[in-house]
């Protein structure tokens, strides 16, 4: 019996499910690893300083150091200075971090999932289902229950629609998975519906416009309390995903495969799938639905370092962050000082670079 890890060493057998873009071997998967994590951290204090209020690199480096190190309080920089870095514009960043990278992880796991590159969280309906949950505690609880009924309702319509689509998609689904992806697009048109119906029904307009936020996606009005939890929720599906990357590679290898490595198809396309609905349900519930990052990044990471998913998911998770930075910096400086829903952001460049990633990779891409 090989083991479950072995599989890692035939990457071919992913390759024949979702093979990845042509790509050169100039630089070794690792060292790829590497240089992403340097431009992601480069990228992340940039963005920091980058606003109506311009802040050098070296001015935010320093009052990260001092409120997260505890340095001594004399400072070379105003008071708002210190404010604009700590207060407003560093745990949106973060957020952008921890949103970013959690989605495109949980793409290629869902890719991996169901074997088809077409997969990701609002194919899937898992984003529906989050924005559902949202929708209902804005429109029909107002609040009540304190702060966690919002992320705590989103999650629960995460994993309603991941359980809807499991009972739609039937035992056929391990053999075929593509029933899941039409299982997947019912359940989210269906719950798109009912988030529609939630905000016409609804006779508060600021409740309508809460809703909309879910729609469409934010940072503007992050905080740190959900900075905080969004980044540990991040960081804890990184390391459960990355102990699970010897049974994505042999789920996307096939059935057959996945049962002589040792590996139980259904248990684990089960239990892989509920955590993805608690990720993206908690990254909905602070960020909204944002859509593109978990279909297309995926993809180019596999360009980048293969299919192994050791390789994969650290890959889409600096890319992911790193895409989702460059849409907020998009959304707050195109029309200045009016800021653009990222959703909004993403859409517009995810599209046309899907249809790109597409042309090169083939139709055996998917």
């Amino acid at each position: 019996m090989w083991s479950v890890q072995s599989v890692t060493s035939r990457p071919a057998g992913v390759a024949t499910v979702m093979p990845p873009l042509r790509r050169r071997h100039v630089l070794a998967p690792p060292l790829v690893i590497v240089l992403l994590a340097l431009g992601t951290a480069t990228l992340a204090v940039i963005s920091v300083g980058l606003g109506p209020v311009p802040i050098d690199p070296l001015t935010v480096l320093l009052v990260v150091s001092r409120h997260s190190l505890g340095l001594p309080a004399e400072a070379s920089w105003t008071q708002a200075t210190d404010a604009i870095v700590w207060i407003t514009r560093l745990p949106r960043i973060l957020m952008a971090l921890a949103v970013g990278s959690a989605l495109a992880m949980t793409g290629a796991a869902l890719q991996a999932i169901v074997r088809n590159g077409l997969a990701d969280p609002y194919v899937l309906g898992v984003s529906s289902g989050a924005s559902t949950g949202a929708a209902f505690a804005i429109t029909v609880l107002a609040g009540a229950g304190g702060a966690l009924t919002l992320p705590l309702s989103a999650f629960a319509g995460a994993v309603i629609s991941i359980l809807l689509v499991l009972a739609i998609g039937g035992k056929a689904a391990g053999a075929r998975p593509f029933r899941l992806i039409l299982a997947g697009m019912a359940v989210g048109y269906a719950l798109s519906s009912a988030t529609s119906f939630l905000i016409f029904a609804s006779d508060s307009p600021e409740a309508s416009r809460s809703v909309m936020f879910w729609l469409l996606g934010s940072l503007a009005n992050v905080h740190w309390p959900m900075a905080q939890l969004c980044l540990a929720v991040a960081a804890l599906a990184a390391l459960a995903l990355f102990a699970a990357a010897g049974r994505l590679d042999a789920l996307a290898a096939g059935d057959d495969t996945a049962f002589a490595l040792g590996v139980h198809p259904g248990r684990t396309r089960l239990a892989l799938m509920l955590g993805v609905s608690l990720i993206v349900g908690v990254m909905v519930a602070g960020a909204g639905s944002i859509g593109f990052v978990g279909l297309i990044v995926p993809h180019m990471a596999r360009a980048l370092v293969g299919t192994r998913h050791r390789l994969v998911l650290p890959a889409s998770a600096l890319l992911g962050a790193s895409f989702l930075l460059l849409a907020d910096i998009a959304a707050r400086m195109l029309f200045p000082p009016t800021e653009m829903a990222i959703g909004v952001v993403t859409g517009i460049v995810g599209a046309p670079l899907m249809l790109l990633l597409l042309r090169h990779s083939g139709r055996q891409a998917l």
